[in-house]
């Protein structure tokens, strides 16, 4: 057996950095330190793939991206380091994103005859009655996401293109959700931004482009590996490997113990052979914080009071192969209709070619959020893709009989909950294993409980090797996040270094 598997035969017990996750923060630290000449071995508990929620599964050929993952960064420093693992395998793709509603199309920006012509003359001019309204008799007691989108947008322009979306995507009521985090997230470019913004330009009203009020132009194309995301992460650990380390997987993280004299990890796994030990100088971790907290001995006060109170948004693709040459164009769809569960529907073929090898069929990824063990997570992989195969036909993207064959992925706390109380959790628990131990480092979106996309996952994991190889936290990982616009505008690799921070969707405080 080899390295990657952890063989008995081949087991390291002694290494400088034990490595939590082999997702996009485990690899990339992984990586660097073994550049740096450190000894590193990495657990990751799945038995097959890297990557996390960045990683490609692969069904009878057929390869599915967890989410849609295209590689844009203004980080300067990400964008070397992912032309360094994979130098060769990029392709230039269009990016092209519409908005389903009603039975209708909405290019994304929308374009304002189209939008016009589809919304209608009665439903384009409440629109605008709607959103002046908003802009005349504004709601000052905004406490909400509802509130704040309404007064941005007007309440029909929030209900046809903001509501049912993203109570989809959080699980919880947009009256429930922080007007903070839409004060945040929508700004610059949005949606409803591109709503008004083409209704104006239909009416001759739009401001002139040098007033600093003109829509910001959208990415219109991207790179992506052509095999996929996992492409770039099965890179990553193979020079892991070839650099003399180890990737141990099918390794679940079991516990963890600092010697009180030394100050070294004993970091336990469990592995299809058994236990594993392995002592180590540093541990990261992008396990989420709450397993993290749960698995130190002694349990650290936080695991009883702050960990517990962490939730997760889980996460389903059904994969359907169905009997066309393509579908549609777009890279993803989003769903905006009650009618059905799905929130997006993506279309492998226009991320790659070479993720359908069949040239025959068309392969697209139904996206579901959910919670695990609610009604969808418990579903049987059959129930899923007859769910998503008759959802399909509803939107009218396909015929059911020309579905041929389906696939199930299920990714876990895929997207770290911000409830009202979770900033408060994670400070409490950041500031009790920060200080209690040093050479404890936790990166990437779980690891952190932060809404980081795969490029901040990685610089979190970059600034932390840094500091590992400084001796001392010169670097403040936390201070790594994304702003509203990140991966919609602006110049690939225009910034030195990340370090806005986004708000998050959180549950409004219950009034007293």
């Amino acid at each position: 057996m080899s390295d990657l598997s952890g063989s008995p035969t081949n087991r390291p017990t002694s290494v400088d950095v034990a490595v939590i996750g082999a997702g996009p923060a485990g690899l990339t630290a992984a990586y660097q330190l073994t550049q740096q000449g450190y000894r590193v071995t990495v657990i990751e508990k799945d038995p097959v793939y890297v990557g996390g929620i960045s990683r490609t599964v692969e069904h009878d050929g057929f390869r599915f991206d967890i989410g849609g993952h295209r590689f844009f960064s203004k980080s300067r420093e990400v964008v070397d380091l992912w032309n360094e693992i994979l130098p060769d395998d990029f392709i230039e793709r269009p990016r092209m994103s519409r908005i389903y509603y009603e039975g209708k199309f909405y290019s994304y920006p929308l374009r304002a005859f189209e939008a016009l012509w589809n919304l209608g003359v009665v439903r384009s001019t409440l629109c605008m009655v709607s959103y002046a309204k908003a802009k005349l008799l504004p709601n000052n007691n905004v406490r909400s996401f509802e509130d704040w989108t309404i007064n941005q947008f007007g309440k029909k322009l929030y209900s046809i293109f903001f509501k049912t979306y993203t109570e989809k995507v959080w699980g919880m009521p947009c009256d429930e959700m922080s007007a903070d985090w839409a004060a945040q997230r929508i700004k610059g470019l949005s949606l409803g931004g591109a709503v008004i913004d083409g209704l104006k330009r239909s009416l001759g009203l739009n401001k002139r482009p040098n007033d600093g009020m003109a829509t910001k132009t959208l990415l219109e194309t991207f790179r992506y590996p052509r095999l996929g995301p996992g492409m770039m992460w099965d890179a990553a650990r193979d020079k892991v490997v070839a650099g003399g380390n180890h990737v141990l997987m099918a390794h679940s993280f079991k516990q963890l113990t600092q010697d009180q004299v030394s100050g070294r990890w004993r970091l336990t796994a469990n592995g299809p052979d058994g236990d594993v030990v392995i002592d180590a100088a540093h541990v990261i971790s992008s396990a989420p914080m709450r397993e993290l907290a749960a698995r130190i001995h002694p349990l650290p006060a936080c695991a009883l009071t702050a960990a517990p109170q962490l939730k997760y948004r889980d996460f389903l693709t059904v994969a359907l192969k169905i009997r066309s040459e393509d579908l549609f164009p777009d890279n993803w769809i989003y769903i905006h209709d009650s009618k059905v569960q799905v929130g997006r529907v993506q279309n492998f073929r226009s991320w790659s070619p070479e993720m359908v090898p069949d040239p025959e069929l068309a392969c697209v990824g139904l996206e579901y959020f959910c919670f695990e063990g609610d009604g969808l997570w418990a579903s049987s992989d059959d129930e899923l893709i007859a769910l998503a195969t008759k959802e399909m036909a509803i939107l009218g993207l396909c015929d059911p009989k020309d579905v041929v064959g389906g696939a199930v992925v299920r990714q876990e706390k895929a997207y770290p909950v911000y409830d009202d109380d979770y900033a408060v959790h994670v400070e409490t628990m950041r500031s009790e294993l920060e200080a209690r131990y040093p050479t404890l480092h936790m990166v990437g979106r779980n690891g952190m409980h932060r809404y980081n996309n795969q490029d901040h996952a990685m610089m979190t994991a970059m600034l932390t090797v840094r500091n590992i190889v400084a001796g001392e936290r010169v670097y403040d990982i936390w201070g790594v996040n994304e702003d509203a616009e990140y991966h919609e505008s602006g110049t690939e690799g225009e910034q030195a270094a990340l370090a806005s921070v986004r708000d998050v969707p959180a549950r409004v405080p219950k009034a007293a």
